[in-house]
């Protein structure tokens, strides 16, 4: 028999067994293995973590970003190092492919890299002789504790989007990873806890909805990240803000792409197949609507369809599989269930992927690549984020009525375009209300250096993620004004 662990927290630069009564188990949702039990840590230990970091804050935000960086040096090898188990583990716990989570894991490498810059990011600015004999500085510096709450669909990627830029600044930090996948971030605390960083700075408490709102309410945690879906993301800014925290809380989103006549139909059908298929549709940038425009309409109806029939789905950690699982049961249920309401309502099943075979894997949690067809864009299945293998088709006659119909979404998290038009791409960056725009582009994921955008519903808070925003966030300005009197200065 195979003995099954349970995972430990990581508070104060020590992994300790939870205290916690009530424990969930970690399943592979290609196989149902159960691969291991997590905790649901309690207020408690929350506690305990933050009362850690405050400590650590005192030294931690006095030591140089020079030396600060250095540890980020240390992380970035061990990740390299770590990277094709760091991929197998996410593609057990989380049913993408082998290939999307070692993209995965690039993406948070490429994101310590970035933070590793902070000696010139985190520089301020300032102006001599504001008036005469008086200068004026701006200054960053750390906010104390900060924390993240991450979601299951990137358990490699998202907590990187904030922490290395959070520790760079001076900050100490609290990861709270998703309880339907925690053992990346537990093997990522192991390799944090190589780099010799000072005790306290670095954090790691398992949990659900008490965990959550404990770090929602500690007076001591400054700030929180949060990436999952929209009404998710709107309980946490909520309580979070009314709690005088800063909070960036990225939503759910239904992300368009819009198919013009004179787009590459072969390179398009190909790259928005792996938009709204890739990672089972589980994540918050996957193509869920293609409007066609004109003509488009037969030829990447046509194309779409027939790609979405041949892809491989199965175990993501076998050769030649292109799709993995949904995450649980009740995912796969829900899928399935809105699925059926898009066919209710009046949308042809083009291609229908539920209760497929896998061989092999009868009892995992599949649903092949769906496609609807003449969905009417009021009805209910055009608006809600299905978030799973799921693409609905919708027509319209000009650009005009595609970019109304992108903006007239309440979510705009992403945005795309096929075309061979400059003046129909600049026209579209121009007009559509989307934070993150492709054109001939099927996921528009920003690099480490640019901000993970989000606009309307699909984002609560004012800085993002990555890059910059990053910087901002974490850091507070100090404006200061001085005067030195002097003997030369009193001649004047």
């Amino acid at each position: 028999m195979t003995t099954i662990i349970t995972l430990p927290n990581y508070i104060n630069g020590q992994w300790c067994a939870s205290n916690a009564t009530e424990f969930l188990d970690v399943i592979n949702p290609a196989t149902t293995e159960v691969l291991a039990k997590v905790p649901l840590s309690t207020t408690s230990e929350v506690n305990q973590a933050t009362a850690a970091a405050a400590a650590a804050f005192v030294t931690w935000r006095r030591t140089p970003p020079t030396e600060r960086v250095q540890y980020l040096f240390k992380l970035k090898n061990l990740l390299e190092e770590n990277f094709e188990d760091l991929a197998r583990t996410i593609t057990q716990e989380c049913g993408k492919t082998l290939a999307e989570s070692k993209g995965e894991m690039r993406r948070a490498i490429e994101n310590v890299e970035v933070a590793c810059g902070i000696p010139m990011m985190m520089q301020g600015t300032n102006l001599e002789d504001i008036a005469r004999g008086i200068d004026e500085i701006m200054i960053r510096q750390p906010l104390g504790v900060c924390a993240v709450i991450g979601p299951f669909n990137f358990p490699g990627m998202i907590p990187f989007w904030f922490m290395p830029y959070a520790i760079a600044c001076g900050n100490t930090y609290i990861v709270k990873p998703s309880e339907k996948v925690p053992l990346t971030m537990q093997k990522i605390f192991q390799l944090l806890d190589k780099t010799g960083l000072p005790k306290g700075v670095i954090n790691l408490v398992n949990g659900a909805k008490q965990a959550v709102d404990a770090i929602l309410d500690h007076p001591q945690i400054r700030a929180i990240s949060f990436v999952g879906s929209t009404p998710v993301a709107k309980y946490i800014y909520t309580r979070a803000a009314a709690n005088g925290k800063r909070v960036q809380c990225q939503g759910g989103a239904k992300n368009p792409i819009i198919v013009l006549p004179d787009a590459d139909m072969e390179m398009t059908r190909r790259i928005a197949a792996d938009s709204a298929f890739g990672c089972a549709g589980q994540r918050c940038l996957a193509a869920s609507i293609a409007v066609t425009v004109g003509e488009a309409r037969h030829t990447f109806t046509e194309a779409i369809a027939e790609t979405a029939k041949k892809r491989v789905v199965g175990n993501g950690l076998e050769q030649g599989v292109e799709m993995g699982p949904v995450i649980s049961a009740q995912s796969k249920d829900r899928i399935e269930g809105l699925i059926q309401k898009g066919a209710d309502s009046g949308a042809t099943l083009l291609v229908d992927g539920r209760q497929p075979n896998i061989l092999g894997h009868e009892k995992g949690y599949f649903v092949r690549p769906t496609i609807l067809q003449n969905v009417d864009p009021a009805s209910e299945i055009a608006k809600t984020e299905i978030f799973g293998p799921v693409l609905s088709l919708i027509h319209v006659n000009t650009i005009d009525e595609a970019i109304a119909l992108v903006n007239s979404g309440q979510y705009g998290n992403m945005a795309c375009l096929f075309t061979t038009s400059g003046a129909a791409a600049r026209k579209f960056r121009y007009e559509a209300e989307a934070g993150n725009i492709g054109i001939n582009i099927g996921v528009a994921a920003p690099m480490a250096f640019f901000p993970f955008s989000g606009w309307k519903e699909s984002f609560f808070g004012d800085l993002h993620g990555q890059g910059n925003h990053a910087i901002e966030f974490f850091t507070q300005t100090k404006v200061v004004v001085e005067r030195w009197p002097s003997e030369w200065s009193r001649q004047f």
